[in-house]
């Protein structure tokens, strides 16, 4: 066992021992930092409370849906950019250009447009994850060496030869990177929309209990969202392993 992986859980119990000890001497307010321990209180509350689970639910659902609708298109787009030129040239600055918009602007637009229902959350997750995997498919279907792609031209490989069996799978490392990235986005995506104006989710719950001042159960409620990005980030680690295969094997072999 490496050092790393003791002196990590030790740090994060002293953290939590030292947190613990400076709430119940008093030195910070409850309403700033809750101790620990009630903490722990808040997420007995949640679990145990038969309207939770609904909450958990629904921002998951607008978060996967999001990450499919816009990692399937990003996908798209991002072949098409590579295979027509002239179409990377005119679309690639206005993709960037959305990029650096501060996304939370948008959500109030995305409301107007698609009403306070799951729909103006799905697109707010969609706009926030769809970036980094345009960016990592392109990247990755440019990483192709031009002499192994001269190789499959000359043994008379067609164009979608030579992208199925060489440019794609050279391409899915670069595509797994984007979509770890955009699927904790989506999430984030989702919970921004939330806030701002819906009637269940998680970033509900986050927004109801800070105007009720129970810190501790906003506390909890991060927690969980910390949780459930950890979840899908380990989901999408297990895929990239089962579907990458080769990559793991050139590594490790």
């Amino acid at each position: 066992m490496s050092r790393g992986a003791v002196l990590s859980p030790l740090s994060l119990v002293m953290v939590i021992v030292l947190w613990e000890m400076a709430c119940r001497a008093g030195l910070v307010s409850p309403l700033v930092l809750p101790a620990p321990s009630r903490v722990w209180d808040g997420l007995v509350i949640l679990f145990t409370a038969p309207w939770f689970p609904q909450h958990v639910w629904l921002t998951t659902l607008e978060t996967l849906l999001g990450f499919l609708i816009g990692g399937v298109a990003a996908i798209a787009l991002g072949i098409v950019m590579v295979n027509v030129r002239i179409f990377k040239e005119i679309i690639y600055p206005y993709v960037v250009a959305f990029q650096v918009m501060p996304k939370v602007v948008l959500a109030p637009i995305f409301i107007t447009w698609f009403g306070f229902g799951i729909e103006s959350k799905i697109v707010m997750a969609i706009a926030i994850s769809f970036f980094p995997v345009v960016i990592n498919t392109v990247v990755g279907l440019e990483s192709v060496e031009e002499n192994a792609s001269l190789l499959m031209r000359s043994l008379v490989a067609s164009r979608s030869q030579v992208f199925w069996k060489l440019a794609w799978p050279t391409a899915l490392p670069s595509i797994f990177a984007g979509l770890k990235t955009s699927l904790t986005l989506a999430l984030i995506g989702a919970l921004v929309a939330e806030f701002v104006t819906a009637k269940d989710g998680l970033g509900t719950l986050i927004t109801t209990f800070s105007f009720e001042l129970k810190v501790y159960l906003v506390f909890a409620v991060i927690i969980v969202v910390s949780a459930l990005g950890l979840v899908m980030y380990g989901l999408m680690e297990y895929l990239e392993r089962k579907i990458v295969f080769w990559r793991r094997s050139r590594f490790t072999g």
